[in-house]
């Protein structure tokens, strides 16, 4: 589901635990499967104003990935592909009104895509002035791209890039 109108809010301490709650839910169908779940993206960086949907991945041994698909198939979650992007499948739901807004993906582990999401996550934990500015930045592009997802995205992209930079340079 792609988002219609971009908002951008300030970091709400209830993230954690809307993460806690989706990820019950899923430890609920994954509890005998070797898996990690983790809380990546905007609203896992306490302080850092987001859009107020929940990222998280579910790490996998790549040879798990047909039966952790059938266990989320089993709780309403559908399969969308990979949606361009290498060692990520994405996950939609309908109807979990119970839940925060959430974006589910499962990936291997030796994924280059979940070890950036790791990485730029832990980056903006530890690094102030960068979460300050990117907060910034997200407000900013929020207000001045209000109904356009892609350019929101658009527009954060060398920053982040910056980022992954600064992260490959502190061997991270």
């Amino acid at each position: 589901m792609k988002t219609k109108y971009v908002e951008v809010v300030p970091y709400q301490e209830e993230w954690k635990k809307a993460f806690l709650k989706i990820k019950s839910e899923l430890d609920q169908v994954l509890h005998d499967v070797d898996v990690r779940i983790e809380h990546v993206g905007s609203t896992s960086v306490v302080g850092l104003p987001s859009k107020p949907i929940i990222d998280i991945d579910i790490i996998i041994e790549r040879s798990d990935f047909s039966l952790v698909k059938e266990r989320l198939e089993s709780i309403a979650y559908h399969h969308e592909g990979d949606l361009g992007i290498t060692d990520r499948e994405a996950f939609k739901y309908v109807d979990k009104p119970h839940l925060l807004k959430h974006h589910l993906y499962v990936c291997p582990k030796d994924s280059q895509e979940y070890q950036r999401h790791i990485n730029f996550r832990d980056w903006l934990n530890h690094h102030e002035e960068d979460k300050v500015a990117y907060g910034k930045l997200k407000i900013a592009l929020a207000k001045k791209y209000p109904t356009d997802i892609d350019s929101y995205v658009m527009g954060k992209t060398s920053f982040i890039e910056n980022i992954y930079q600064k992260i490959k340079e502190n061997g991270s």
